[in-house]
């Protein structure tokens, strides 16, 4: 991604570029090899290029920057700068930058995905689906001719990738729909007409969950304290704690938990301050785990 940024750079017509990767980790190396890249191969004629990274968890004003205009020729009559945005699949669909003409995609994308034998939800690097990379390539030349460079064969694109992305209820954790769809009274959630039905483990697994947590009986009804954990908008096993929190009597320690985690991780450490942030973190420190160091940071 980094030599056809660059190949874009020195070879290409004037317009700027968008760069689609993982995460951030991936995006800040891009970012700082293609300027050090740029900075060893510049010659006096070579046009200014900047570089502006683009993720969930970056600060809103870091975030803006990719709205800034590209700058300018370095000398009157020279060629015009060009902007380099490199971001994750935030920027497929979810808005869109004025100025790009050419779109660098490697193929890949972070997803959630939920494995119900061990209840954990991970983010994984997996292929995109041919849909992605149709609306991937539709980023280029949105006012005007563009290109998109594909790092993957006409082959593998056809073969390899899938004609659309899994529905999300496919990977995700059923806990919240069942308790739902038990609270409108429906029963047979095996034969219940989704549009995309899961797979029947991931529905037994969020039936056990929710049996363990006391929101369904073992006749699988739902209880009275599975109907006040369904008025939450919260994972189950969130809004179980939240119920029963004023029986130990730490309810307001109880909600700022809940909310610390219902959100994006509270804590930044930019990569050029990571040691100052990490000093930072040591402050709200608690040797009984994360969910006492959420409260004692709040």
């Amino acid at each position: 991604a980094v030599r056809t940024t660059i190949q874009i750079h020195l070879c290409e017509g004037p317009g700027d570029i968008l760069v689609f990767l993982t995460g951030e980790a991936e995006i800040e190396t891009c970012c700082q090899e293609i300027r050090d890249q740029v900075e060893s191969e510049a010659t006096a004629d070579t046009a200014e290029l900047v570089v502006y990274p683009l993720y969930s968890s970056l600060p809103p004003a870091q975030q803006k920057k990719i709205f800034n205009p590209a700058p300018g020729p370095k000398v009157v009559g020279g060629k015009p700068g060009r902007k380099v945005v490199v971001s994750t699949n935030i920027a497929e669909t979810s808005l869109t930058i004025d100025g790009i003409v050419y779109v660098v995609d490697p193929g890949f994308s972070k997803q959630k995905v939920y494995n119900p034998r061990i209840r954990v939800e991970s983010l994984l690097v997996s292929p995109i689906s041919r849909a992605s990379a149709k609306q991937r390539a539709g980023r280029a030349g949105r006012t005007q001719p563009g290109k998109c460079f594909r790092l993957y064969t006409e082959l593998s694109f056809r073969r390899d990738l899938q004609e659309t992305t899994y529905p999300e209820i496919l990977r995700s954790n059923l806990g919240n729909v069942v308790l739902t769809l038990k609270k409108l009274g429906i029963d047979d959630l095996v034969h219940f007409d989704f549009m995309d039905p899961p797979a029947p483990e991931t529905l037994m697994r969020a039936l056990e969950l929710l049996n363990y947590l006391g929101a369904l009986d073992d006749e699988g009804e739902l209880t009275d304290l599975g109907f006040k954990m369904s008025n939450f908008p919260l994972d189950p096993q969130l809004s179980m704690m939240l119920i029963v929190s004023p029986d130990y009597g730490c309810s307001n320690e109880v909600v700022t938990i809940t909310a610390c985690m219902s959100v994006p991780q509270i804590f930044m450490r930019p990569k050029e301050s990571a040691k100052a942030a990490d000093a930072a973190k040591a402050h709200f420190a608690h040797p009984d785990g994360d969910h006492l160091t959420l409260l004692t940071a709040y």
